[in-house]
């Protein structure tokens, strides 16, 4: 048995599959010891998340775990990885982008400008900047882009787990 080429096969298939469908395929999955089945609310935030998680995902699990941050509750508790992205000086940064966010439009080409602007006037590479925003929203160092996270947490959801971060004690 080829695990290789099944895990391929496995992901073909499920980049294919309709949102709903998989949706549904993740709350049959039987919970791990450390998580609770998926509410209704849960499922549905998958669905709309599952565009940016499909396609990188080889089994159901890895796309649960991939959809973390939509079934993360506030406050996220980042892992040690990116519990170490929240610096002072990066908590202050984020401070100013939610800040920002509060006032752009809600699409990924402004969301793009805004972070773009706030790592140039910091002299930041965007990664710089990525690593404490993925650890405030996810709670994670290996998420779906920034802005894909952005859009599917929506405006009020994704400012408050900033700001939760910013407001961390370190």
């Amino acid at each position: 048995l080829d695990l290789k080429k099944l895990g391929h096969v496995s992901a073909w298939h499920i980049a294919r599959m309709a949102d709903g469908e998989l949706a549904q395929a993740l709350a049959a999955l039987p919970p791990r010891e450390d998580e609770a089945p998926l509410s209704q609310m849960q499922q549905a935030a998958l669905v709309s998340a599952m565009y940016c998680l499909k396609d990188r995902a080889r089994s159901l699990y890895e796309l649960r775990d991939k959809g973390h941050f939509v079934l993360a509750e506030r406050p996220v508790t980042p892992d040690e990885k990116a519990a170490a992205a929240l610096t002072p000086v990066s908590r202050g940064i984020l401070a100013q982008l939610t800040e920002q966010l509060q006032h752009v439009s809600w699409q990924r080409e402004a969301l793009e400008a805004v972070l773009t602007a706030l790592a140039q006037t910091h002299a930041i590479k965007f990664g710089e900047l990525a690593a404490p925003m993925r650890a405030a929203l996810a709670g994670r160092s290996a998420t779906p882009s920034v802005y894909d996270m952005l859009l599917v947490l929506g405006r009020d959801e994704a400012v408050a787990r900033l700001q939760d971060a910013v407001q961390a004690d370190p």
